[in-house]
């Protein structure tokens, strides 16, 4: 026993640790033992397109890091917003959504992808980024750009009943 009547520490009075290593303060889910239920799934989750934008999306935030600092609040900003636009646009427009609504979102999905089209050309311009280290960014975005426009004219077509 200690004279300044201390308590000694045990590991139940610690922050609960994390599986990514951090460690939390209050013991959350992550700590309650037993099976965990599942994380529902939502149909834009399921969606090809919204698998590219994810896809895509992690190309250009890898870009955008080797942006120089300087841009960080400029074109690496930029960047990142725009992709990170195309995949929530995808998300919205796609739950309880009337076709020409969903169809406004792709579009809008659509404009976002064609301005981070734009932030390579002037990364590549401004040489921040060679062409080759973008080729593959542009090759995927190609393909997302594909489905995307694929996705609207489908969403554009007059149903058609079946009689």
């Amino acid at each position: 026993m200690t004279d300044d009547r201390r308590r000694k520490t045990s590991e139940s009075d610690s922050p609960q640790s994390s599986p990514t290593g951090l460690r939390s303060p209050v013991p959350g889910p992550s700590s309650v033992p037993g099976p965990r239920s599942p994380v529902p799934q939502y149909k834009f989750q399921s969606l090809q397109v919204y698998q590219l934008a994810l896809d895509y999306l992690d190309r250009v935030y890898e870009i955008a890091y080797t942006l120089p600092g300087v841009e960080k609040f400029n074109l690496r900003s930029q960047v990142e917003r725009a992709a990170t636009s195309v995949v929530l646009n995808i998300a919205e427009g796609s739950t309880g959504q009337s076709d020409p609504e969903q169809s406004r979102f792709t579009s809008m999905a659509l404009r976002s992808y064609l301005e981070t089209v734009a932030c390579f050309d002037i990364a590549e311009r401004r040489r921040y980024v060679s062409g080759s280290n973008l080729q593959p960014a542009r090759e995927s975005g190609h393909e997302l750009f594909v489905k995307l426009s694929a996705l609207r004219r489908a969403l554009s077509r007059p149903k058609t009943e079946d009689r």
